[in-house]
């Protein structure tokens, strides 16, 4: 056979290593050392910004007019869920050390999550009719507080262009992004990459693994004494077991049935999938979303430009590496090791591949569990970025991976991580420049524009010729 016959892909296959990474072994325990980190650097993390702000926010009405607050420490308060912040407070020409108990309620699945419930100053509660109208006239005008006295302050951030202020801004905000496009338009890439179909249902994996992954820490934290931090290695664990579960199953009992169709019957059975586990994702929580406590998501102040600060949360940093290096990880496994030998023989032609004892069945079994897998990891890193995700945000999230998919070439799982990585740029780009509530119009726009362009995206045929699905 010459050097480019795709039998050379089956060489050395007849024993799969499915955990096996060969070459990105060490990638993977940089990223579970990452974390790790995260959850060791947030065990105490109890109370997010938002929560500190509003409690900073009610000491001016406590104090009289003018007076000048200055925060000296914050802490937990003396009962679960109590915030206490101590503070100095002069005023003519007198000194008084005093403390605020904000009182806050538990995680749920309303709107009043997490919201402010009660406030005591030196220990005194106050009254329900005091506390109405601090909240009415002073707490929803979202004056500014006094500083965190653990803020960095902007006079001692470096100075940068405004422009890049802005632009960095927007990239650092627009990295989970990448991670979680990137993750998706894989998992459409290693399938379709052996059976010339797409999945449809990938966004809705993304929102089973979202689920998934709350009432994992839920339980968790109900059964045994833990800190809202450990349950972020349960929730990607959780969603990762529970995604690639029902991507096996998908495989057995949904497209292994219809592997030799001819027509659209696969294509038509995971939209009837998707609509089903849309309902089933509905029917489990209800319409209310399910959210995981906020961990490790104190900003960091990196620059300045004026009065405007470029800021990143560390949460927000790690998860989007932990993504991107779970990306990278998946285009090694493919590239580098047995398994994407095979997965790659297969790709090219399934029947010679299985003269050379590579068995097709198990490659798109392995496939279909890895990539429901990363879309349960995506669905973690919505949740834990954006608060929350419902039962019926994964049709969006799908349709945008798809374009990345197609973008990058949907056969290509390399092609596919750079189309996420080119659709998060284009979100960013859009959202800086343009009117936000039409960037997902201009999105699909962008799918029309490829298939018309480029059908078969950056690594695939640029000819103008139908797409087979």
């Amino acid at each position: 056979m010459g050097p480019g016959s795709p039998l050379r892909y089956a060489r050395d296959d007849s024993v799969f290593q499915w955990i096996g990474v060969g070459a990105s072994v060490s990638a993977m325990r940089l990223l579970l050392s990452i974390l790790l980190l995260l959850l060791l650097a947030s065990c105490g993390e109890r109370f997010d910004t938002d929560q500190r702000r509003l409690c900073r926010q009610a000491i001016a009405p406590l104090n009289p007019p003018g007076a000048t607050i200055t925060l000296e420490s914050l802490g937990d308060g003396p009962r679960p869920g109590t915030l206490r912040i101590g503070y100095r407070a002069e005023a003519g020409g007198a000194t008084t050390r005093r403390t605020i108990d904000c009182l806050f309620a538990g995680e749920g699945v309303g709107l009043r999550r997490g919201a402010l419930i009660g406030v005591a100053s030196d220990g005194q509660p106050m009254s329900e009719a005091s506390f109405y109208l601090l909240r009415r006239f002073y707490l929803e005008n979202r004056e500014e507080p006094p500083p965190d006295p653990g803020e960095v302050r902007a006079g001692s951030l470096p100075e940068i262009a405004p422009a890049l202020a802005h632009g960095l801004q927007h990239g650092l905000s627009g990295l989970p992004s990448a991670a979680i496009y990137t993750l998706l338009a894989c998992a459409y890439a290693l399938i379709y990459g052996l059976t010339g179909r797409i999945i449809l249902c990938f966004g809705e994996f993304a929102a089973l693994g979202a689920l998934a992954s709350v009432v994992g820490v839920a339980l968790v934290l109900s059964l045994a004494a833990s800190t809202p931090a450990s349950g972020l290695a349960i929730a990607f664990g959780v969603a990762i077991l529970v995604c690639g579960f029902h991507g096996f199953a998908m495989g057995r009992f949904v497209t292994a049935p219809l592997a030799r169709a001819t027509g659209q019957q696969a294509l038509i059975a995971t939209i009837g999938l998707a609509i089903a586990l849309s309902e089933y994702l509905r029917i489990a929580q209800g319409a209310d979303l399910r959210w995981l406590p906020p961990v490790f998501n104190e900003p960091w102040s990196l620059a300045r430009a004026g009065d405007f600060v470029v800021t990143a949360s560390p949460i927000g940093l790690g998860l989007a590496a932990g993504g991107l290096l779970a990306t990278l990880c998946i285009v090694a496994l493919i590239g580098r090791t047995a398994y994407g030998r095979a997965w790659r023989a297969v790709s090219d032609d399934a029947r010679t591949a299985a003269l050379f004892g590579v068995d097709a069945r198990k490659v798109h079994d392995r496939a279909l569990i890895l990539a429901c897998a990363a879309c349960g990891a995506a669905g973690v890193i919505v949740t834990v970025i954006y608060g929350g995700m419902g039962f019926a945000g994964g049709f969006t999230l799908g349709l945008k991976a798809l374009v990345a998919a197609v973008l990058g070439g949907v056969g290509s799982v390399p092609g596919a991580a750079l189309g996420g990585l080119c659709i998060a740029l284009f979100e960013m780009v859009w959202s800086a420049t343009m009117p936000l509530d039409q960037r997902d119009i201009a999105v699909y726009a962008l799918l029309a524009a490829a298939l018309i362009l480029r059908p078969g995206g950056f690594f695939g045929d640029g000819a103008l010729a139908p797409r087979e699905v």
